[in-house]
């Protein structure tokens, strides 16, 4: 529904010298176009084209006048060379990285082979060889971490083991994080979306709810931890609210760089972001957590015992849904100037162009009014598809509404494993569970459509939709993860485990440092995407080893 653009314009043909009119232009390949010639005399449609073109093709709009009486055209479209199989870097890449996960495995498995062993003991350091051999590449033996580990979230009082699908979900969230904020390649599937979303065939749109996800898991363990080891509930919303101003003062100056730029000034500081929203929701769902649960969890006797993850905590769950019922009144009925109620689209030239100051309906409004415009996000994803102008911030205040949501489902998982500590079966079907209440949620509200359900949905805004539907496959993976981990142990969780325990770390440097050597070179062909790719996934893999290294050295930054 977007007005069309202004392409070029043909010139007449050279009838003297019969030479026909051109014209040379370069087009998207992300999504279909659609091509009308419209006649300069008159404005009529001549003809309409609807292609997928492919990248780097090159393609000839042959237009032939087939009667000067009734003014009818020909429009045929000529390949004149075939795109290019721009999917080859990715297999190759991925060839790459099975080789060496095979030759990790082989070690592995070579090592169990008393000679082979032997002779490594004699080549080898013997104390070095007992570090290498008990590392997370050479075992999945856990007891090493455990001990090794400096702040660990226990879920149990009689065990201070911690989860380490927990770690894992959250490093492979950050990992794919990172490659595709380093540009993924310049793949457009590596993209954040122009506006909405088609559920989890866009998977970059799910990363950063993920890491909200988790994050609440993690709230209810090590809080719950806290508690039942003897801390005060005073003194663990001192450190709650400690731990939000670090991270929110940290996320201002992370999207704040001036390196080279002079001094920040004040005056177009911007103030959302990505840290500062995970600092606020943090606030709010630990002192949720910490106001309303009990030392004793685990220990409900009241009836429906098969509900007893959720009863204890109906204070909760009341205040969530008024939450909720705020975002929806002032997503669908505050007045926006110029601007339909319940708008949700992007603005610019979608929706025909009917309302190109528009952009995020009621959050883009609210942020505003009360941030001001200098003090948000000055190039949102929706400016490339539909030439918006207006800023627009994807991490602004009414979408953090949803963003407590989603840390509150993830509580809900952590509780689930606390409450059915010893029941792995009992801990995987409630996953089941509530990934299949939160997927029909999801199908009602967007009648399984992109565009034309009640609620679409949209990162950018964070819309209920979003969160149901990214906590739906939260739940599934995480069931996965817990399963492979720490129920069958058949996988260590390396190599995300080791960025999943370094996580604030991870994330801020590879923001701090994504423009200096070796995260990134002057390429060659800076629109090969085989540059692109091994650039980016030479960066995330640097990252994924300084992470290991510092888990070796027994280093992680906390807040």
């Amino acid at each position: 529904q977007c007005l069309y653009q202004f392409l070029a314009f043909v010139p007449p043909s050279n009838e003297s010298l019969r030479k026909p009119g051109t014209a040379s232009v370069m087009v998207d390949t992300q999504h279909p176009l659609t091509l009308l010639l419209n006649s300069s005399v008159g404005d009529r449609d001549l003809c309409k084209i609807q292609y997928h073109f492919g990248e780097f093709g090159n393609y000839s709009l042959v237009v032939k006048t087939l009667s000067t009486s009734t003014q009818t055209v020909s429009c045929d479209l000529i390949i004149n060379e075939g795109p290019i199989n721009s999917y080859l870097p990715i297999l190759f890449a991925f060839l790459v990285y099975m080789g060496i996960l095979a030759t990790l495995i082989a070690g592995r498995l070579l090592m169990k082979i008393d000679p082979v062993r032997n002779w490594v003991y004699k080549k080898l350091n013997p104390r070095a060889t007992d570090r290498m051999i008990n590392s997370e590449l050479g075992s999945p033996n856990t007891t090493d971490s455990i001990n090794c580990d400096p702040a660990p979230q226990s879920w149990s009082t009689g065990s201070r083991q911690r989860l380490r699908s927990l770690d894992t979900f959250r490093g492979l969230s950050l990992v794919i994080m990172v490659f595709v904020n380093y540009g993924g390649g310049k793949y457009w599937f590596f993209k954040h979306e122009s506006w909405n979303d088609i559920c989890w065939l866009h998977f970059p749109s799910a990363l950063f709810s993920r890491f909200v996800f988790i994050m609440g898991t993690s709230i209810a363990l090590a809080l719950g931890s806290m508690l039942r080891w003897g801390s005060s509930k005073w003194k663990v919303l001192r450190k709650i609210l400690w731990r939000s101003f670090v991270l929110i003062l940290l996320g201002i100056i992370v999207v704040n760089p001036n390196y080279c730029l002079g001094p920040l000034s004040w005056d177009n500081l911007r103030i959302p972001g990505v840290l500062q929203r995970l600092g606020f929701t943090y606030l709010v769902v630990a002192a949720l957590e910490v106001l309303f649960t009990r030392a004793d969890s685990g220990t409900w006797e009241g009836r429906f015992p098969a509900l007893q993850d959720i009863l204890p905590y109906w204070p909760q769950w009341i205040f969530i849904l008024v939450l909720e019922t705020i975002w929806l009144c002032l997503t669908f009925l505050l007045p926006v100037p110029d601007c339909p109620r319940g708008y949700l689209g992007p603005g610019g030239i979608g929706d025909f162009g009917k309302y190109p100051n528009c952009t995020g309906g009621a959050a883009g409004y609210i942020d505003r009014l009360l941030l001001g415009e200098k003090h948000m996000y000055q190039h949102p994803s929706s400016g490339v598809t539909y030439q918006s102008t207006m800023p627009y911030d994807p991490e602004g205040i009414l979408g953090t509404i949803n963003s407590i949501v989603m840390a509150f489902l993830g509580l809900q998982a952590g509780k689930i494993t606390l409450f059915y500590k010893d029941q792995p079966k009992q801990i995987m079907s409630r996953f089941v569970i509530w990934g299949i209440v939160m997927g029909i949620i999801s199908a009602i509200l967007t009648k399984c459509s992109k565009e034309e359900g009640f609620i679409p949905i949209n990162k950018n805004l964070w819309s209920i939709s979003y969160v149901t539907t990214m906590s739906c496959f939260a739940f599934i993976l995480l069931l996965l993860i817990y399963y492979l981990v720490d129920v069958k142990k058949w996988w260590s969780g390396a190599p995300f485990l080791y960025p999943g325990m370094n996580s604030i770390l991870v994330y801020i440097g590879h923001q701090v440092f994504a423009n200096y050597f070796p995260f990134k070179w002057k390429m060659q062909d800076s629109q090969s995407h085989a540059e692109h790719l091994t650039q980016n996934l030479t960066a995330t893999t640097l990252w994924v080893v300084i992470s290991y290294i510092l888990y070796r050295r027994k280093i992680f930054w906390k807040i």
